[in-house]
């Protein structure tokens, strides 16, 4: 089975950012795999230990990310790729990555596909649904559940607190969410492994792709933290007196009612 997966490099959202001019400060911020897309590195292991083939993992971005490309392979992913962007004129965004990962998986062998369901620095959800589109072949997102039998498989997803199941074939994208399973952390076995499996580096021009067709579709005219949290307030005295005090507080203060 020939499994890839699309990778995104974060910023740690545990850490402290900063951001200057609408542009998060890269000197002081911790990079990582996205969260959600080491579900999608995890699961595309076990598929890969129970149907057999291997793990590519692609991302896009720049040399900096060879980093978490090796940590998934240290992961235990077999290849890794790196679409160096780096040299890009144009603007990017999630219709610009998209566009280069389709292009690319176009002259694979894929039976699936995974990804994360969300970056958890935009929280877009946009790039696996456009590949997906882009390659014409079925998607389903958010999966709490797979199995793979042959070309059919069975899925589990999250809808509300609910759980949708639902069957489809191969070849597929599907997007991971929290409860899939429980990512593994790199052995140092694998780490020393790690550093020689191959990790291949492509740009634009290898993907016979024009600069300005792929250009951003949108722009992002702002970035900013959100207010920090004034101090709480204990409520003391009788309970029907914290209550009263609390309606007023929400009536007056807050005016949430």
């Amino acid at each position: 089975m020939n499994i890839f997966v699309l990778m995104k490099r974060t910023f740690d959202t545990e850490e402290k950012i900063v951001i200057n001019d609408g542009v998060v400060d890269e000197e002081g911020a911790e990079f990582i795999i996205n969260p959600y897309d080491e579900y999608a590195i995890e699961e595309a292991i076990v598929l890969r230990d129970e149907h057999g083939g291997e793990v590519t993992v692609v991302t896009v971005g720049d040399e900096e990310a060879e980093k978490e490309l090796r940590t998934a392979l240290a992961m235990g992913a077999d290849k890794a790729v790196l679409i160096d962007m780096e040299d890009f004129d144009e603007e990017i965004d999630h219709f610009t990555v998209a566009e280069a990962l389709t292009a690319y998986l176009k002259e694979q062998d894929y039976d699936i596909i995974l990804g994360g369901n969300v970056a958890v620095d935009d929280g877009a959800g946009q790039v696996a649904p456009r590949v997906a589109e882009g390659l014409g072949i079925n998607q389903v997102t958010t999966i709490t559940g797979i199995q793979v039998d042959g070309e059919k498989v069975e899925i589990e997803r999250d809808v509300e607190g609910d759980v949708e199941k639902i069957e489809t074939s191969l070849p597929l994208l599907v997007t991971c969410q929290q409860g899939l399973n429980e990512p593994r952390y790199p052995s140092l076995p694998g780490i020393m492994k790690a550093k020689k499996k191959p990790l291949d580096t492509l740009d634009i021009d290898d993907l016979d792709l024009d600069e300005e067709e792929i250009a951003a579709k949108t722009k992002t005219l702002d970035k900013y933290l959100p207010p920090e949290k004034g101090a709480g307030k204990v409520l003391e005295g009788e309970i029907d007196e914290q209550v009263n005090e609390l309606v007023s507080l929400l009536k007056n203060e807050a005016k949430v009612i």
